[in-house]
């Protein structure tokens, strides 16, 4: 097994993630199988209790493993599918060690930091390296490690120990460094670009050959990083570093004809994405703005980020991405806060209200993603009303569904006081509920989460066509309420099809209109399987219907189907109705490359 590791300096949220999925991605694209663990040294075992502005969205992994979002950039550059122990934590150290002591396994030894600590973490990334992650049989080849945070950092110190030792360990030719860090100019210069004498100066200093020292500068969408590397030639620096050898140039044809795409669209989509959002400082939305420009493949200010959400965002964001890109069409988000579309904003801030309004008619589709809490409920439940009753495409997910359950209780079945437990516990009308198995006392891991099959009840739907007329389909799940199993024949019989469930079929997963253009609620996350060349069927519906190209995807996916197999569903059809800190990274081994992460903040 070969290792490369990834480490940050000076400032964190550089762009380690995306180096390191881009480093992978031209590694996989010289012939080599990868797989990548992301180390966060903060003490919680993972990210599941975490606020999302304390260190960014939860991703969810098949295993339900609840994870740093970086695995989902892992996942999408490669294409893989990681476990809950590609991703390590302080806390799950510490807490491996800790039950070897209790069960005497330290034999009576006094347990410390080292060698403890520092072996746990060798002993984990060398087990987690070994699971095959790409569908095929054995380890991978190359495993690329992103260690988080800032060198420097004293949460940082027992992995820096720890990784030396692996890299001394494993041996010279197993093990690469690479180390992304900033190269700050004053704007009114522009942006730092690495000349000949900037990267001499950086040689003589970290002790790196000149040719190892790569820039990657601001570009307009975060699919051209890998290109960036290419370009300049690391995969030769990091091969040569590890002892390999490389058949052939790395093969990046699709991905770049993806990027150049990205880059030439102008027919715009406009989607508007109502959440919940969060009283932020100024800047920090101005770096969201920049980072929601820059992955949607924009110039600066071309984007329409009116501010931040509580709710899935990033994840979202890229699921539209792939999609709009599919359907070739400019993504152009607008934000609406659901709390201004309320009556009590009409009253309180006319402005705000009529502003909001005005986005949410103005849209093309509309996106209703996760959330918690009750704050903006209404003003949700008024948006997925508004998208009904004007045939607007709409697509809701997880907490998106739920609203979209109750706004039809209300309004089509008479129920005003229908509602979900979570935020009105003593409702007589409860159309969504906490789901039995729950746990109220205990946050961490007691959602129902990870891969879950769901199965189609009912054939002639779009959601079943977009996923090619499958018989079931596995997404992922982060959920603590579901559907009220005892209202759904009331809801169906007033024209709100439940045309996907579980394997009991007592648990709804898809809701849709039969008599609509386009609207769909999931209780599972879709975007956190979507792929830069596999989108996500459903934002791929959204797009399509918003931008007038629905029919036409049904119809291909329809002979894509046809052309595989007879087509014939053994599932019964119902018919539905309307309804630098750098002082001591160099430690960790000679064979070094150092990036220049200016530009890369993601």
């Amino acid at each position: 097994m070969k290792y490369v590791l990834v480490t940050g300096g000076v400032v964190s949220g550089l762009g380690k993630g995306v180096t390191a999925s881009s480093i992978g991605l031209i590694l996989k694209a010289c012939g080599l199988r990868v797989t990548s663990i992301k180390i966060d040294p903060y003490l919680n075992t993972d990210a599941g209790t975490m606020s999302p502005f304390e260190h960014g969205e939860v991703f969810v992994l098949d295993d339900g493993g609840e994870v740093d979002l970086d695995l989902g950039n892992y996942e999408r550059f490669l294409d893989i599918k990681l476990t809950r122990d590609n991703n390590i934590t302080t806390g799950k150290i510490y807490q491996y060690v800790i039950d070897k002591e209790r069960r005497g396994d330290y034999l009576g030894k006094t347990v410390q930091v080292v060698p403890h600590i520092t072996d746990a973490i060798q002993e984990w990334i060398e087990r987690a390296a070994m699971i095959p992650v790409d569908g095929k049989e054995g380890p991978a080849d190359v495993c690329v490690i992103e260690l988080g945070g800032t060198i420097g950092d004293i949460e940082s110190m027992p992995f820096i120990e720890a990784l030396g030792q692996f890299s001394y360990r494993v041996g010279e030719g197993n093990f690469c460094l690479i180390h992304v860090s900033l190269v700050p100019v004053l704007s009114v210069v522009g942006e730092q670009e690495l000349d000949e004498n900037v990267k001499a100066k950086l040689s003589q200093f970290c002790h790196v050959p000149d040719k190892n020292i790569i820039t990657l500068y601001d570009v307009s969408n975060i699919w051209h990083v890998p290109l960036l590397l290419k370009d300049q030639k690391a995969h030769e620096a990091i091969l040569k570093v590890l002892n390999l050898s490389c058949a052939s140039k790395p093969e990046l044809g699709e991905w770049t004809t993806r990027a150049k795409l990205c880059d030439s669209l102008h027919q715009p989509v406009r989607i508007a994405m109502v959440g919940k959002y969060t009283g932020l400082s100024d800047s920090y939305l101005s770096v969201l703005k920049y980072y929601c420009s820059f992955i949607l493949g924009c110039a600066s200010g071309e984007a329409i980020l009116r501010c931040s959400i509580d709710d899935i965002l990033v994840l979202s964001l890229e699921a539209l991405l792939h999609a709009s890109v599919a359907c070739s069409r400019k993504l152009v988000i607008d934000w609406v806060l659901s709390s201004d579309l309320e009556e009590a904003t009409a009253k309180e801030n006319p402005d705000a209200y009529k502003a909001a309004w005005k986005l949410l008619k103005g849209a093309d589709g509309v996106l209703v993603p996760g959330g918690f809490g009750d704050r903006g409920v209404q003003g949700k439940i008024m948006a997925a009303k508004y998208a009904r009753e004007n045939r607007i495409p709409y697509l809701g997910i997880c907490l998106g569904m739920q609203i979209a359950v109750i706004e039809f209780a209300r309004s089509v079945l008479g129920l005003q006081d229908a509602n979900s437990t979570e935020f009105d516990p003593n409702t007589q009308s409860p159309c969504v509920i906490f789901m039995p198995e729950g746990s109220k006392t205990h946050m961490g891991g007691t959602m129902r989460l990870g891969s879950r099959r769901t199965y189609f009840h009912v054939t002639d739907c779009k959601a079943a066509k977009l996923y090619g007329n499958k018989s079931f389909i596995d997404e992922r799940h982060r959920h603590r309420y579901e559907v009220n199993p005892d209202m759904v024949v009331q809801l169906e019989d007033a024209g709100l099809a439940f045309v996907g469930k579980d394997d009991s079929g007592r648990r709804m997963e898809i809701i849709e209109l039969a008599n609509h253009p386009y609207y769909v609620g999931v209780q599972f996350h879709p975007e956190f399987k979507s792929r830069p060349e596999k989108p996500s069927a459903l934002f791929l519906g959204l797009i399509a219907a918003a931008g007038g190209q629905l029919d036409a995807i049904l119809k291909k996916k329809g002979v894509i189907r046809a052309s595989m197999s007879n087509g014939n569903s053994t599932m019964k059809s119902r018919q539905y109705g309307n309804g630098d800190k750098t002082s001591n990274w160099s430690s960790l081994g000679a064979n070094a490359i150092y990036t220049n992460g200016n530009g890369v903040h993601c």
